[in-house]
């Protein structure tokens, strides 16, 4: 198979694979560097390099869930408050191998708008880069990750736009 038929079919068979579909097999933190490594090769204007990455495993990823479930339980009135999606939040997080964390740092140098793009094609590499490796991923992008400021360090010009789930499947 030559090498536009590789890329053809890496983008035909990606999708977006739900923590529900992980297994428990973890993902080696060479495939991991890789994957995060991938998404550099982004284009972006003037080289602003605008992505931040955090990765989430293990205990770090478990106190995520935790704080994230506290800010649902905290900013839902008692009425709007779903058991079920307090329970998914906890799941998904603690389902999912890796966490990573996607914050556009803006630089002032191009429009904001260019720096969201290059940041969501730097997030379409990791996607392709799964893909190939056979790992389940998908973005998230749940409204409470702006209250996370604090442990994904996020700074004045930068603003979290979702979590990247992956996990390994079948």
């Amino acid at each position: 198979m030559n090498k536009a038929e590789i890329v053809k079919q890496i983008i035909e068979q990606r999708r977006s694979i739900f923590p529900k579909d992980y297994t428990d097999a973890a993902i080696s933190q060479e495939v991991i560097d890789e994957i995060l490594s991938s998404a550099t090769f982004a284009p972006n204007h003037k080289r602003t390099k605008p992505w931040r990455f955090k990765v989430f495993k293990g205990e770090e990823k478990a106190n995520l869930a935790s704080e994230m479930q506290a800010i649902y339980k905290a900013t839902q009135p008692e009425q709007l408050f779903l058991e079920k999606k307090f329970n998914d939040i906890g799941f998904k997080i603690n389902k999912a191998d890796v966490v990573v964390s996607i914050v556009v740092n803006f630089s002032g140098m191009v429009p904001e708008w260019e720096e969201i793009a290059a940041t969501s094609m730097a997030v379409q590499n990791m996607y392709l880069t799964c893909t190939a490796y056979n790992i389940g991923c998908y973005w998230s992008s749940p409204s409470i990750v702006d209250l996370l400021k604090e442990s994904l360090t996020i700074e004045e010009n930068q603003k979290c736009l979702g979590l990247f789930y992956m996990g390994a499947v079948d």
